[in-house]
C-alpha cells in the first residue's frame, strides 16, 4: 500500500510539473483561422512559406503578439498593419521581394529582433536609416543578401548587440562595424574575407566574431 501511494505521488507530481511547465511555453500557430479564435491569447504567429490569401488588417487583432514570421511569403511591401502591433518584439521578413521597409517602422518601438535574410532587392541604405529609429532593435541579421559593401551608415545602428551578415559578398570587414560601439557580437562567416584579413583584424571592445 505504502508502495503504489509513493508511486502515485511521483506521478501526480511529475504531471503537475509537465502542466506547469508547458504554460510557460507560448503556443505558436501556423494556420491565421485558429490563430483568430482567440487572438487575444496568441503571442507567436509563424505565417512562413504560404500565400497570404486573408486580409491584412486581421493581423491587428493579435494585440499580445510578440513573434511574427511572414518568411518566403512573396510579399511586395511590407503591411502597413504591421505597425499597429506595439507588443511585437521579434519579426521575420525575410525572403520577400520588397525594396524598402514603410517610412513608420519606426512605431515598433518595442522590437528587439528583426530578421531580413535573402532580400536581394533590399535597399540596404535607406533601410537602415529606417531602422536607426527603432529604440529597442538589439538583433539584425542580413544573411545571404548578396552584400559586398556595408553602408557606412550602419554605424547609426549605436545601440545594436547582434549583427548577422553570413553568405554574403563581402570581401573585407566592414570599417564601419569598429563605430558600433554597443556592437557585442558579429556573425560573418561564409563571405570572401581571405584568413589573412580575418587573423589580423582586431576587434575594439568587447565584440565577438565568428568567421
Amino acid at each position: 500500500m505504502k508502495k503504489s501511494f509513493f508511486l502515485f505521488c511521483i506521478l501526480f507530481a511529475t504531471i503537475s510539473y509537465w502542466a506547469q511547465d508547458s504554460t510557460s511555453i507560448p503556443f505558436e500557430y501556423h494556420n491565421i483561422e485558429e490563430a483568430l479564435k482567440f487572438p487575444e491569447k496568441v503571442l507567436r504567429l509563424n505565417l512562413s512559406n504560404q500565400e497570404i490569401s486573408f486580409a491584412p488588417q486581421l493581423l491587428k487583432k493579435f494585440v499580445n503578439l510578440e513573434y511574427l514570421s511572414l518568411e518566403n511569403d512573396h510579399l511586395s511591401q511590407v503591411p502597413d498593419v504591421i505597425l499597429e502591433i506595439k507588443s511585437l518584439r521579434i519579426l521575420d521578413l525575410s525572403g520577400n521581394d520588397f525594396t524598402q521597409l514603410p517610412e513608420l517602422f519606426y512605431q515598433l518601438k518595442n522590437l528587439e529582433e528583426l530578421y531580413l535574410n535573402d532580400e536581394k532587392n533590399l535597399n540596404l541604405r535607406a533601410t537602415i536609416n529606417t531602422l536607426s529609429r527603432l529604440p529597442k532593435l538589439k538583433s539584425l541579421h542580413l544573411e545571404n543578401d548578396r552584400i559586398k559593401v556595408l553602408p557606412e551608415n550602419i554605424s547609426k545602428l549605436k545601440d545594436l548587440e547582434s549583427l548577422y551578415l553570413s553568405q554574403n559578398e563581402l570581401k573585407a570587414i566592414p570599417t564601419s562595424i569598429v563605430k558600433m560601439e554597443g556592437l557585442k557580437y558579429l556573425e560573418i562567416h561564409h563571405n570572401q574575407i581571405s584568413s589573412t584579413q580575418q587573423k589580423s583584424y582586431d576587434p575594439s571592445g568587447n565584440m565577438m566574431i565568428k568567421f
